[in-house]
């Protein structure tokens, strides 16, 4: 590269910030007519910056800003490898499938081996298992932790159980111990999604840091965002190979991209029934995907991770002064708790109605959402009685009757780190008057007249 172009490229670098500068909102917030969002980017002229510097590179691919990224990533986390995909979802997909390899010998996951996980929870923890025609096996879920009930694990084991595949929910961190003795005791694979829980700690060490392999989502909801983007984690060489393999295309060679002859026997191999010495970047040895990042996307990754420590430290910030100004109304709202030994990293603060209160959760959301304050439910609160699933072959250990509660009496508000100190005391105050109102009047009664119905509508 030229002098004259170096100049020119830190000109429009320079450029990026002054303009971000120039077009960041500074708009007040007013209570009732500025949103409060349930989850969003945080995005700064660096940001930009890094995603700009990726395209004047014009190498559109995985390259060397992935490569920077992934070093990144597991260096925060604290494994051995992180390997960059295009979503969390597809994370989930490559972990799953890596353990279906055949040259993991007899601890191969087959078709009809059974996956001990949660119906409480995101879709695509669960898809993987069922695509890969294993058999998801569920256990319920605590209240109001939102986790898997550990003291289920033994029931749901069977002869054909060979791995556990459950989610660190909203960021709160499923009990590590139990689970990290049970799936020892039984030699079963542990794969930790924690797509919602970058940053989340169990007894002062990082989530994705104990089970065989772990997952991340970069999606602009999510702890850092790349747009749209994940990785999968783990500290065991062999099974990053398996990985890779999945991720690019099912290919036996781990050459990088753009890069050949890494092996040194490009055209020495003999696999398969191919003939000896066909090349080796054309041999394939699962049935694979391509399922890789852009180098733009790892820019906007490799930008934002520096501001992670800052970004989980809001987040907790956000939750603690949430619960403080909602404790008073636990007789009827049922608060997160964080599981014993865990530092959440707070995706969500989920709320739940308590059975027998004046008002019904829809009540509850739709008073949230006429004010312009942004809800979600849990996930698919029940993923079997979603209809994406009724035909797919399932075991059940009990009644599901927590996840059920999740699915009829839970939903959860943001505390990501764009929100303000008064978005977040206007969400509470919201709350608060809502329920003391409903405290005040029959369930299914109109709301007191001297409140704007329109804010507070009853469900007939």
């Amino acid at each position: 590269m030229t002098e004259r172009a170096i100049q020119i490229r830190r000109q429009i670098l320079d450029l990026c910030t002054q303009y971000s500068q120039e077009t960041r909102s500074l708009e007040e917030f007013i209570p009732g007519q500025s949103p409060v969002p349930v989850s969003g980017k945080v995005i700064d002229g660096e940001d930009i910056g890094a995603v700009v510097d990726s395209a004047l590179d014009a190498w559109f691919t995985t390259g060397r800003f992935a490569e920077d990224f992934e070093r990144k990533l597991a260096r925060f986390v604290g494994v051995r490898s992180a390997s960059l995909v295009n979503s969390g979802s597809s994370a989930n997909l490559v972990a799953v499938s890596a353990l279906t390899s055949p040259k993991l010998g007899d601890r191969r996951l087959k078709p009809g081996d059974e996956v001990i996980t949660v119906a409480a929870g995101f879709p695509t923890t669960l898809n993987p298992i069922i695509q890969n025609r294993l058999v998801p096996v569920f256990v319920d879920v605590t209240v109001p932790g939102y986790e898997i009930d550990v003291t289920q694990l033994e029931a749901a084991r069977s002869d054909k159980t060979r791995a556990v595949v459950i989610a660190h929910t909203l960021g709160n961190v499923f009990d590590l111990d139990a689970v990290m003795e049970f799936v020892r005791k039984y030699n079963l694979w542990l794969i930790e999604d924690c797509c919602d829980a970058l940053g989340s700690m169990w007894k002062g060490r990082h989530v994705g840091t104990f089970g065989d392999i772990a997952t991340c989502s970069f999606y602009p909801a999510h702890h850092i965002t790349m747009g749209e983007g994940g990785a999968v984690l783990t500290d065991q060489p062999s099974l990053q190979v398996l990985i890779e393999s999945f991720r690019d295309w099912g290919r036996d060679c781990w050459c990088d991209p753009g890069k050949d002859n890494t092996c040194g026997k490009r055209f020495d191999w003999q696999l398969g029934r191919l003939p000896c010495g066909y090349d080796h970047k054309y041999t394939y040895s699962h049935i694979g995907y391509n399922l890789k990042a852009t180098d733009m996307q790892a820019a906007l990754g490799a930008s934002q991770i520096k501001k992670l420590p800052h970004f989980v430290g809001r987040r907790k910030e956000n939750f603690r002064r949430l619960h403080a100004a909602l404790k008073p109304l636990e007789a009827h709202l049922l608060l997160p708790e964080a599981t014993p030994g865990s530092d959440p990293s707070w995706f969500g603060f989920p709320i739940g109605v308590r059975e027998g209160a004046p008002f019904t959760r829809e009540q509850l959301i739709r008073a949230l959402e006429a004010r312009k304050i942004g809800t979600r439910l849990l996930f698919g609160g029940n993923l079997l009685r979603q209809p994406a699933y009724e035909d797919s072959e399932t075991r059940c250990v009990g009644h599901l009757a927590n996840t059920d509660y999740v699915m009829n009496n839970v939903f959860w508000v943001g505390v990501y780190p764009g929100l303000t100190p008064a978005m977040l005391d206007f969400v509470a105050s919201t709350i608060t008057e809502f329920v003391s109102d409903s405290v005040s009047r029959p369930l299914g009664s109109n709301p007191d007249s001297s409140l704007d119905s329109s804010a507070f509508p009853v469900l007939r």
